[in-house]
């Protein structure tokens, strides 16, 4: 045999891929939904921390985290959607639900949270639309007089028990904000022949980087929004927000290393298809990009800014950095998640590579329209929830806070 023919025959035998497993299916839209969904429980968070653990410092975002988090929330579907074959089936596995079918029960704790979440919104609101309801006029004064529930009782005891209500519906709304994104990272971990996934580490990740990608989502905004319409952003609100981040992606970073080392420790038989995988296909986006810079940068970055106390100006600035950096790190970790799970051959000899198209249906373009999208949802709604405290509900607001 000839040095040629037995290298072609190595390569044959360490680098054989099955046919059916040349193509990625779950493409970039099964990458922005578990992101999206990311997105919104943790800005659900962010919320909570007010409501419920009473953080005071985090009270100017306390209404905005929610608005936030219902435009995103709108939008959590859009991927899956544009994803299947035929979207007009979805409902089908609720209207007919099976018990062994994990995306039904996505789909009812989806929708349960959903509902929660207005109803935490509308009550919040509540002292704020009676006082817009009494200004407004055709159309935005029968929208506020729905809103509203056709009430305008704003007495003490009216507001004390609006204030009760807020206080339970944060308090389930917690662990089912939990749940919606775990349940991602359970779906993905419950993937037994894939593994990558098989982790039970993988929901505690997924709902980690929630949190991670949720509060950094409300520092960006937050600081993009109040400088472009040329309001003063609160700085100790800022600083406490950094803090949390800072505490939350520790703790992400640290259990997404230390799944990595498990696997490598335990160095079973799938531990060599792994390590092919992050050394080649994976390498420039997992280990350059997601953990070298999207992650180790930022890491002290946010370190510095939590422990030095620095001038507003520096706070403002490079903690906005650090929080893009952070929404970067995420989508790498959905990426790496769900597109390198599928690059591994079933043969566990070999991997396939992936290149997203432009104008393809789930390509790059229509995944910035659907990532613009939830944007463009949080002006429609800030049109109709003011973002942030007015003058005219300032006492309704104090008597909630």
């Amino acid at each position: 045999m000839s040095p040629e023919h037995g290298a072609a025959v190595a390569e044959a035998l360490t680098r054989y891929i099955f046919p059916n497993d040349l193509h990625v299916h779950w493409s970039l839209m099964i990458v922005l939904y578990p992101y999206i969904t990311g997105i919104v429980a943790g800005a659900f968070i962010v919320s909570s921390l007010y409501h419920v653990f009473h953080i005071r410092a985090l009270k100017p975002i306390s209404r905005y985290s929610l608005i936030f988090a219902l435009a995103f929330l709108a939008c959590a579907t859009m991927p899956l959607l544009n994803h299947l074959g035929h979207p007009e089936r979805a409902l089908n596995m609720m209207l007919t639900p099976s018990p062994t079918s994990a995306m039904a029960g996505f789909g009812y704790i989806y929708s349960a949270y959903g509902i929660v979440l207005l109803m935490e919104i509308l009550f919040i609101y509540r002292p704020t639309l009676v006082a817009l309801k009494e200004k407004a006029g055709g159309f935005m004064r029968g929208l506020y007089t729905i809103l509203t529930m056709g009430s305008d009782n704003l007495s003490p005891r009216a507001l004390a028990l609006d204030r009760k209500v807020i206080a339970f519906l944060a308090g389930i709304g917690i662990p089912m904000a939990c749940t919606l994104h775990g349940y991602v990272g359970f779906i993905f971990g419950g993937v037994k022949a894939n593994p990558l996934w098989a982790t039970p580490l993988m929901p505690v990740i997924f709902l980690l980087s929630a949190c991670v990608s949720g509060i950094a989502g409300i520092i960006l905004s937050y600081v993009l929004i109040r400088k472009f319409t040329g309001k003063p952003v609160d700085m100790e609100c800022i600083r406490t927000c950094i803090k949390f981040l800072w505490g939350f992606f520790i703790l992400d970073f640290v259990f997404e290393m230390l799944e990595l080392f498990s696997h490598a420790y335990m160095a079973t038989h799938h531990w060599h298809t792994l390590r092919e995988l992050l050394w080649g296909p994976l390498f420039g986006s997992y280990w350059i990009a997601q953990v070298g810079i999207f992650s180790v940068i930022p890491f002290f970055m946010l370190g510095w800014l939590s422990l030095v106390r620095l001038r507003d100006t520096t706070v403002r600035f490079w903690g906005s950095v650090a929080s893009f950096m952070i929404l970067v790190q995420v989508l790498l970790m959905r990426w790496n998640v769900v597109i390198g799970g599928q690059l591994m051959s079933k043969s566990e000899r070999g991997a396939t590579y992936y290149h997203p198209g432009w104008f393809e249906k789930e390509g790059i373009i229509p995944s910035i329209i659907i990532m613009i999208m939830p944007l463009i949802i949080l002006y429609i709604l800030s049109r109709i929830f003011p973002l942030w405290q007015t003058d005219e509900a300032a006492a309704g607001e104090e008597t909630l806070g």
